[in-house]
């Protein structure tokens, strides 16, 4: 498990720093590529003014390395200049043309800022002058590595949503990741405020993250992704598109228990109870229970057609089909909070249900308004547990230390 970090480091800073001497190659996705000694200009550099008594004295340095294969697309190139300065330099090959890049204020380090291809070869060549005018150009090739699949991450919540305090962030790869740990440690999640929580693979396809406990209210999130040219194990390498940027925050905490022992859903806002409203949960016979434990509020519809044919129930089993309103779901085995009419004598007072939360026209109205993305419905009382049947979230059913063994 890899607990994810608050705060952020430079990571194109090692390539920039003053004094070295040397610049060292990225890990390509798959293996480290051809180690031929970098260009150079002087003698054999092929620039300035013939003659051996006339070579400019300023020297270049490329990187990757010159004849170097399976070069990561996400590592940069680096031209560095020694004795002199850098007046031109031009990177070109592969389906994108010409890569851009920047020199520094001294004119000394260029550094590529476009991204490279997979599968590709470049060229690279600069051309320098020492401080007497004299110039040299020195040119290198280099090949990118072949990904076997180009790996884009999903994320669930979209961007910009405002979310209720238990919604975990979601990420789900289109193709198996092996390598998880290089996965995840090129996905940071930062806080506005100190928030401890750590990854958990579901899958080679899933993970989350989760903080330890419900986030607090008002906390805004930042999901900085950046798997481009990543090795994720088996030929697999992060693909054009993998870098992304989302942010999020956390609305008003919002936490309802619902109590299959008392039949009452409670509803409490930022820790006050603000609501009780009688309840009638899932009937205490087997494929019935509610499942007790943490739910979190994934969807809402209006007017919701139900059938229990979707979940595994057959109608000629005790299953069901009916259009119910005020429909606010809180897990994917079918289990809601909505209206229920016809329960209305037995909330507060006994459970009837297929396994829903059924509270009464009104109440159920209320709550649907009052419900957002992410919200928490904790049901106690019952004896089955919410568990990996019941959905892709329920993420709150582990402990802390499982979650850390994910």
């Amino acid at each position: 498990m890899v607990r994810a970090q608050v705060g952020s480091v430079g990571r194109r800073a090692r390539w920039l720093g003053a004094g070295v001497a040397a610049l060292a190659l990225v890990a390509a996705c798959s293996g480290s590529g051809g180690q031929a000694p970098a260009g150079s200009g002087g003698a054999g550099g092929g620039g300035g003014a013939g003659g051996a008594g006339n070579a400019a004295s300023v020297t270049v340095a490329i990187q990757p390395a010159a004849n170097a294969t399976g070069v990561a697309p996400g590592s940069p190139v680096v031209v560095k200049a020694t004795g002199g300065t850098l007046s031109a330099v031009r990177v070109a090959g592969g389906a994108g043309g010409q890569v851009a890049g920047s020199l520094d204020a001294a004119r000394t380090t260029w550094t590529s800022t476009g991204r490279l291809g997979y599968g590709s070869t470049y060229r690279v060549t600069a051309t320098a002058a020492d401080p007497a005018g004299k110039t040299t150009t020195t040119s290198s090739t280099f090949r990118t590595v072949t990904a076997k699949a180009q790996v884009f991450p999903s994320v669930a919540p979209l961007r910009g949503t405002v979310m209720g305090v238990g919604l975990p962030i979601r990420v789900y790869f289109d193709a198996p990741v092996s390598d998880r740990k290089a996965a995840v440690d090129h996905m940071k999640v930062r806080t506005s405020v100190p928030t401890e929580g750590a990854w958990h693979w579901f899958s080679s396809t899933e993970v989350h993250w989760r903080p330890r406990v419900y986030w607090k209210p008002g906390t805004k999130i930042t999901l900085d992704i950046s798997l481009y040219g990543v090795d994720l194990g088996d030929g697999s390498c992060g693909g054009l598109k993998s870098d992304r940027h989302l942010e999020f925050s956390v609305g008003d905490s919002h936490v309802s228990v619902a109590d299959a022992r008392t039949h009452q859903l409670k509803v409490y806002s930022n820790g006050r109870l603000i609501r009780t409203f009688p309840a009638s949960l899932g009937k205490e016979v087997p494929g019935r229970y509610t499942k007790s434990g943490a739910h979190v509020v994934i969807a809402k519809d209006r007017v919701k057609k139900m059938d229990s044919r979707t979940f595994g129930l057959a109608l000629d089993a005790g299953g069901y089909q009916a259009k119910v309103e005020w429909a606010t779901r809180i897990s994917n085995n079918g289990e809601f909070v909505h209206s229920a009419p016809w329960s209305v004598a037995q909330q507060g007072h006994e459970n009837v249900s297929h396994g829903c939360i059924n509270l009464s026209p009104a109440n159920a109205a209320w709550f649907f308004n009052f419900s957002t993305l992410g919200d928490v419905v904790d049901v106690v009382g019952t004896p089955v547990k919410l568990g990996a049947k019941d959905g892709d979230i329920y993420d709150w059913a582990f402990s802390w230390s499982m979650w850390l063994q994910g």
